[in-house]
């Protein structure tokens, strides 16, 4: 069978980060585009007067009030804690979050409105920064080869 269609080079990248970091042992979670102004700025430590939040950079939804178009995949990880502990799943949590994100900015060469993000979650209390380190190392090392 002639196969005619092809996976986006986005979809692929994604994928690809996806199982270097899989093969470290993290999860993968996801969450909803169109978020609520708690779970995108308040419980991330967002002051209620920090300029992010103003209609110049957040994309604020009309007809529902408190709702945003998510500026960044951070409120996935609020909602991931959020579920394990409702599970009774304490700690250690090693996650990535892909996904679009939405800033209301003028595009530009380095700029655009709709982006994509990967971002990881390690929560433990034996995690210290030289996990981080050793964590971003062996993905580039992975990912762009060992010359990177």
């Amino acid at each position: 069978m002639n196969q005619s269609g092809r996976l986006h080079p986005l979809t692929i990248a994604i994928r690809e980060m996806a199982d270097i970091f899989g093969r470290m042992g993290f999860g993968i979670a996801y969450g909803p585009e169109l978020e609520d102004e708690w779970h995108n700025f308040t419980a991330l430590n967002v002051p209620p007067d920090h300029p992010s939040r103003d209609m110049q950079d957040t994309f604020w939804i009309k007809d529902q009030p408190g709702k945003v178009l998510r500026t960044h995949t951070s409120p996935v990880q609020i909602r991931y804690m959020e579920q394990q502990m409702k599970k009774g799943i304490e700690p250690p949590y090693r996650i990535i979050v892909p996904g679009k994100v939405f800033r209301n900015e003028a595009t530009d060469a380095t700029h655009e409105a709709q982006f994509y993000q990967l971002e990881g979650l390690a929560v433990g209390t034996d995690i210290t920064l030289a996990h981080l380190k050793g964590t971003i190392e062996k993905f580039y090392r992975e990912y762009l080869g060992e010359r990177s």
